[in-house]
């Protein structure tokens, strides 16, 4: 079979994206295309999947873990089915030194490439986790997965839309503007950060995959690629969600006018948004939902930032795929974010 590749790339690449074109077409572009005339004729894409229509979240308990896991994942088993489609696809279907090419150097266009990709795919961070799996599997430098990670939530256009008329226009400047430092900056961080070692060790891998693929049917070790991931990837993920529904209360145990604009409530929030996970989009009913029952637009800002990029469930889920130094600096990196998206809501009197 590696001969076939090697004498037929271009079979492999059609395959990957008929893949990419029609599940994203099914999973994000249509539906995102409907849902953009509802968020402009009502000014709302539904309600909190926080909260609901309550005004505060369930207290923690068995019966909110599995009313949040349920609701999160019928919002998003779609999207973590093509998730992992594709993040075994790219390590079957992809030459490796293709990727290495476009994402796989350490300079900054290999950070603008990874977040440039992510852009059409508006996958929330846990789905697009196993996608960035497959990435660093195939030598994609740190930065460039980083990038194309947090680029598919954070610059997500059907978001910014939902943003711009649901929350105003102002909200959706803010999002952009402190989101594209975020992505392309950190990834042009986290390049730095690679050492020459790991750098050299990565082309030595990088070397062995071109030279000596591995043989047997494509079809067969794309399966047997799509089950290990998933066995690995969706327990813990699973699991981390129940904890986080069940942690609700505990995470944002006020809601209200006395939530106001001082730092410690900024801080409290972007931490709280940093680590619970929610579908794509979530983030906009939440923090109108926040707004409408008084609560600050600082805290509400450093939610904004900090809800979609990174979750306990998608940072666990990347725990074998990047050094944990990697991702300490993009946890504190996204918080500080978020902290610094509710300093200028205040200042610029959103």
């Amino acid at each position: 079979m590696n001969t076939t590749r090697k004498a037929n790339p271009m079979l492999g690449w059609m395959i990957f994206i008929l893949i990419a074109v029609l599940g994203l077409f099914y999973v994000k572009w249509f539906p995102y295309y409907q849902r953009a005339f509802v968020a402009a004729s009502h000014h709302s894409i539904g309600p909190s999947i926080l909260m609901g229509t309550a005004a505060s979240p369930p207290p923690p308990s068995l019966d909110a873990a599995l009313d949040y896991a349920w609701a999160y994942g019928k919002a998003i088993w779609k999207a973590m089915v093509l998730g992992l489609l594709l993040g075994s696809a790219v390590q079957v279907l992809l030459p490796p030194q293709w990727i290495a090419k476009a994402l796989g150097n350490t300079g900054f266009g290999s950070v603008a490439a990874g977040g440039l990709l992510a852009m059409p795919g508006m996958m929330c961070t846990c789905c697009a986790a196993p996608v960035v799996v497959g990435l660093r599997a195939r030598q994609s430098s740190s930065g460039a997965a980083i990038a194309f990670w947090l680029g598919n939530s954070v610059l997500n256009p059907a978001t910014l839309v939902f943003i711009g008329f649901v929350l105003g226009w102002n909200w959706t400047a803010l999002r952009l503007a402190l989101g594209i430092l975020m992505v392309f900056g950190l990834g042009f961080l986290v390049n730095r950060l690679i050492t020459p070692q790991e750098a050299g060790a990565a082309n030595a891998q990088l070397s062995r995959l071109i030279e000596d693929p591995e043989g047997g049917s494509t079809l067969a070790r794309w399966f047997k690629i799509l089950l290990q991931m998933a066995v690995r990837l969706i327990p813990e993920y699973v699991v981390l969600v129940l904890l986080l529904g069940a942690a609700r209360a505990w995470l944002f145990p006020q809601i209200g006018p006395d939530i106001g604009n001082n730092l410690a409530w900024i801080v409290a929030f972007a931490v709280a948004g940093t680590v619970f996970v929610i579908p794509t989009a979530g983030e906009v009913p939440i923090v109108q939902a926040m707004l409408t029952l008084g609560v600050g637009v600082g805290p509400a800002a450093a939610l904004l930032m900090t809800l979609p990029p990174i979750s306990v469930p998608s940072v666990a889920m990347l725990t074998r795929s990047f050094k944990p130094s990697v991702l300490g600096v993009v946890v504190v990196s996204v918080i500080a974010f978020g902290v610094a998206g509710g300093l200028l809501a205040i200042e610029l009197g959103f």
